[in-house]
């Protein structure tokens, strides 16, 4: 989990920016935009919550797919160890995508306020909650975090939650089913499991689809989570959703799906790769001991 985030954070906020934010343009203005103005440091805004949370949402997420995989696969054939069906893949990266949306939305919303506390802000005529348009508003996500529970509660912590969920219950029957197919297809016959290279491979290609999948509902979870900065734009998801298409056309829905593409590859590759091989590790130290 920690070496996707170190991985793919820049291009996140990138993501974020594009998404959520106004007068950045197309990916490079934007990036040139990030550095011109707030140097590499912008680029890593925001990094530190999902970085010391990571471990913890990454254990729920592979944890719970996993395991509902072994239980299905018990309940159907009597053997856990029963290489998993297409429909007990899909199944169990639903539970997980389910489940994920409890610890991450908080985890997403404090980044996302972070990533974007400094865009510029041009609308007049608008209250800014005593704030001064592109004057930091958080100090560090655990202010952040304490801010949004005094203001809104817990269900302001919880802002985005819907949109979250029909993001993660797609994306993540696009990340593990695209992952275990295409890992099973570039391994060698006669090998018990995969090489390195072909889980990097595999992980990073069901990123990238996954990204690719869910960007749409990437863009309204972005703008709803960032929504609060500066002013309250958004009375809920259909609403977020009616007012981007009014003002920005279908086209909006696409907004950072080049990113988010490119960004899956990476991270997801390193996020595989280093869940394979630490449970590998793990499972070889078990058996040296017992």
């Amino acid at each position: 989990g920690i070496a996707s985030v170190v991985a793919g954070h820049p291009l996140d906020t990138v993501k974020t920016r594009l998404q959520a934010g106004q007068g950045y343009g197309n990916t490079l203005k934007c990036v040139l935009t990030v550095y011109r103005n707030e140097s590499l440091a912008g680029f890593f805004k925001g990094m530190s919550f999902p970085l010391a949370s990571i471990g913890i949402y990454s254990s729920v997420v592979f944890g719970v797919f996993s395991n509902v995989q072994r239980l299905l696969s018990q309940l159907r054939h009597g053997d856990p160890a029963t290489a998993p069906s297409l429909t007990d893949m899909t199944l169990a990266s639903i539970v997980a995508g389910v489940i994920s949306v409890g610890i991450g939305t908080p985890v997403e919303l404090v980044k996302i306020r972070l990533q974007m506390q400094t865009q510029p802000y041009n609308k007049a005529n608008v209250k800014l909650n005593s704030r001064v348009p592109g004057s930091p508003v958080y100090r560090g996500p655990i202010h952040c975090l304490r801010t949004i529970l005094e203001k809104e509660g817990i269900a302001g912590i919880y802002r985005g939650n819907v949109a979250m969920l029909l993001r993660d219950v797609p994306g993540y029957c696009a990340y593990f089913i695209p992952y275990a197919m295409f890992c099973d297809w570039i391994t060698p016959d006669g090998s018990m499991s995969p090489n390195p290279f072909s889980i990097w491979v595999a992980g990073g290609v069901a990123g990238a689809v996954s990204w690719a999948v869910c960007t749409p509902m990437d863009v309204v979870k972005s703008r709803l989570q960032a929504d609060g900065v500066y002013l309250n734009q958004y009375k809920g998801i259909l609403d977020c959703m009616l007012q981007s298409y009014q003002n920005e056309g279908l086209k909006v829905f696409c907004r950072g799906l080049m990113v988010n593409t490119v960004r899956g590859f990476p991270s997801s590759a390193a996020m595989f790769l280093g869940y394979e091989l630490s449970l590998k590790a793990m499972k070889k130290c078990q058996t040296e001991t017992n």
